[in-house]
């Protein structure tokens, strides 16, 4: 039975800085969340316990496709597709940069759980420290989020970079609005006289909810399926109750200019300023929605 690997320290799946006026502050990006404790199986012959692979066949013949004869199709309607290939998603890959380029700053409590994907711990660089602290602290006074993009691979992603409760710039990828459904989509019941709460009632739930309030502590909320699993799987290695299958023979270099904080504070609160006094424009018009009888017919299924 394998052994937990020892802990180490995190690795950084990203470096560069974040944009913010004309400060740059160097960071890196390392998961918040934990994989180690996944639970993975593999899946089994059951005559011989020989692992199963799975492979591509063709709907029409049964008989196997090479990759190289394979291509992605995106289905318009039933059994019609677009092929898209490599050089097609090519043209939608953004272009990589080295920078969470902030885009506007919003009141923290405005932007709903749902939008919150995957989050990570925003390391600074030594020399950055200063103005790490000043962008983290600046945002817990004002309670707001910074609304950033930033390129991870060749996607571009939309993200909050917020101050958490460890003492961390926080940065979690927000899921765009489309990704969402909207309330009147979902079946919620309508709102009636009847099921308004009594002043009564709501001070018993009030008094309920206080009695069970408590900090914040989630380690003490157990994963209950794995453990039980887990639990499982080391009694039966403990009694040799294990088989085994016997093959049958066949970056970014580094600046250490000393930078002035306060005089680059104050030319990006005078250049935001200035903006804001600027006459905006008005509305744009409403682009004009492509022809296309593919597209008004498109289910927005994606072949796998």
């Amino acid at each position: 039975m394998r052994s937990h690997a020892p802990r180490g320290a995190a690795r950084g799946i990203w470096s560069g800085s974040i944009s913010f006026g004309l400060l740059q502050i160097p960071v890196s990006l390392i998961p918040a969340e934990s994989r180690s404790d996944e639970l993975h199986f593999r899946l089994l012959d059951r005559r011989d316990l020989a692992p199963v692979r799975y492979e591509r066949v063709s709907t029409a013949t049964g008989k196997p496709v090479e990759w190289k004869d394979i291509v992605k199709g995106y289905e318009i309607e039933k059994d019609s597709y677009v092929v898209v290939e490599p050089e097609d998603f090519a043209k939608a890959n953004v272009k990589a940069t080295q920078t969470i380029d902030i885009q506007d700053f919003v009141p923290r409590d405005q932007i709903d759980p749902a939008f919150f994907e995957t989050p990570y711990f925003v390391v600074p660089q030594p020399r950055s420290m200063k103005a790490y602290v000043l962008l983290r602290d600046a945002l817990k006074k004002r309670d707001a989020v910074a609304v950033a993009t930033f390129v991870l691979r060749t996607r571009e992603h939309l993200v909050a970079v917020m101050p958490g409760n460890n003492g961390a710039l926080m940065l979690e990828v927000l899921r765009f609005g489309h990704q969402l459904k909207d309330v009147e989509d979902v079946p919620l019941p309508a709102p009636s006289s009847t099921a308004a709460p009594s002043e009564r009632e709501l001070a018993m739930a009030d008094q309920l909810i206080g009695g069970m309030m408590s900090d914040w502590e989630p380690r003490k909320y157990k994963d209950r399926y794995y453990r039980d699993v887990m639990k499982v799987i080391e009694e039966k290695a403990s009694t040799g109750a294990t088989t085994e299958h016997h093959a049958r023979t066949a970056g970014t270099v580094a600046r250490d200019d000393v930078v002035d904080l306060l005089a680059l504070l104050e030319k990006s609160v005078a250049k935001t300023g200035r903006a804001a006094n600027e006459t905006r424009p008005g509305p744009k018009k409403a682009r004009a929605t492509r022809a296309g009888g593919a597209r008004k017919a498109a289910k927005k299924r994606r072949a796998a």
